[in-house]
């Protein structure tokens, strides 16, 4: 069973809320979330409610500062649990929305799009199978979005504010 634990205060302290699947408004249990523990599996932690504004990755372990650790204010409004995956990975970037135009797909961890594919610009993917995650930057830098299986017909359905993407890699640790 994945487990994660948010405190009010740094250093695991104050009042806490344990979750271990999808919650779109943790609003209700705190006001605030300075720190986090992550007892098993892998979760996306989202500023704003409802899953979106920026998303942070966490896999096992503890984050005793969230602004120094992680680099996230004290908003976190809603997590996702990445569920584990057994399998292919297998994910298709198109240069247009509604997956039209130049299609590149890829099967698995890409640190630099520009130098694989000769673009970096994408509108728009389709993850076939498994889960990934997408960064604006090389080298798995700058703004991360957690991608599930599923059709992405413009960046805004994954949290992009550009259509720019980096690097892509699968998430493989799951459990």
């Amino acid at each position: 069973l994945s487990q994660i634990i948010f405190y009010e205060d740094r250093n695991f302290q104050g009042r806490s809320h344990e979750c271990s699947s999808d919650c779109a408004d943790l609003h209700s249990y705190f006001n605030k979330c300075n720190s986090i523990r992550v007892e098993s599996g892998c979760f996306v932690v989202y500023e704003r409610p409802n899953f979106l504004g920026n998303q942070y990755y966490l896999r096992r372990g503890e984050y005793s500062d969230n602004q120094r650790t992680i680099g996230i204010n004290d908003c976190v409004r809603s997590c996702r649990l990445i569920p584990q995956h057994r399998g292919s990975y297998r994910v298709r970037l198109y240069e247009r929305a509604d997956m039209s135009g130049q299609m590149h797909e890829l099967v698995d961890d890409c640190p630099n799009i520009q130098d694989r594919l000769s673009v970096s610009d994408f509108n728009s993917c389709n993850v076939m199978d498994g889960h990934w995650l997408l960064y604006e930057q090389p080298n798995y830098k700058g703004r991360v979005y957690y991608l599930r299986p599923g059709e992405y017909r413009r960046y805004s359905d994954w949290g992009g504010a550009t259509s720019k993407v980096g690097s892509i890699r699968r998430i493989l640790d799951s459990n």
